[in-house]
């Protein structure tokens, strides 16, 4: 028997409207799949109620795989694959696989020779540093950074060495509430002459994005009121 594709579905960032940022050839793809994968599934059901699916949502299967998921358990979440059906997984992130556990049961597919799509649709990450102006030929990803603020400034003051040793766009995240406290350490900590791109909300009809010097953001601070915002840095 044939093996199935594993489609990789992208989400939206929020309360967006469906067809400005999930082309519709994703959407028709995604409405004849039986089978997926999601990081929350009742956010996924309410994705694909958004959609629109072939099938009653009741008919569809949809089971987790989330940071908590044993490395044992991806050859199960895998069965419709090995099966010939094709399986979707959605993340909370946006793409499956970019800071997101969904990059196991990728790696797991192309271990058994399995194909594997990427569906287009927006990262925030990428679209950030799209609009930054910062470095897109050398950036690191670094997800989020210690929450303990000794440990949160080391990070901080290491990603500034690296970047201005690499000629580097560093990009990290962190939880909306603790923006506060991350933005006041990169305003305290860095230097004035570094750049830093805030980028909130990143699709949504509120984004905003912009980037000035630390000297700057430290005349006209940012309000991100527990707002999602990426922080990217790049230093002189």
């Amino acid at each position: 028997m044939a093996v199935g594709t594993l489609y990789l579905i992208p989400t939206t960032l929020g309360a967006s409207v469906l067809a400005a940022v999930i082309p519709q050839d994703v959407q028709q793809r995604v409405r004849v799949l039986d089978y997926f994968v999601a990081e929350n599934p009742k956010t996924a059901r309410a994705y694909l109620k958004q959609i629109g699916t072939t099938k009653p949502l009741q008919e569809l299967h949809v089971v987790t795989l989330n940071e908590h998921t044993p490395d044992a358990d991806i050859a199960g979440l895998a069965a419709p694959l090995r099966s010939g059906h094709d399986l979707g997984v959605m993340s909370e992130a946006g793409c499956p696989g970019i800071a997101d556990p969904g990059a196991k049961l990728v790696l797991y597919a192309h271990r058994h020779g399995i194909r594997v799509v990427p569906l287009v649709g927006p990262s925030s990450i990428l679209l950030a540093l799209m609009a930054s102006g910062l470095n897109g030929q050398r950036f690191a990803f670094h997800g989020y950074l210690p929450v303990s603020d000794a440990e949160r400034i080391k990070a901080l003051r290491d990603l500034e060495q690296q970047s201005r040793r690499l000629n580097q766009t560093q990009i990290f995240i962190e939880t909306p509430y603790r923006n506060g406290k991350l933005v006041q350490s990169i305003l305290e900590h860095c230097a004035r002459n570094t750049l830093l791109c805030i980028a909130t909300e990143v699709s949504l009809t509120s984004e905003d994005i912009r980037t000035m010097a630390v000297g700057e953001w430290k005349r006209n601070p940012p309000q991100l009121e527990r707002r999602p915002s990426l922080f990217l840095v790049q230093a002189g």
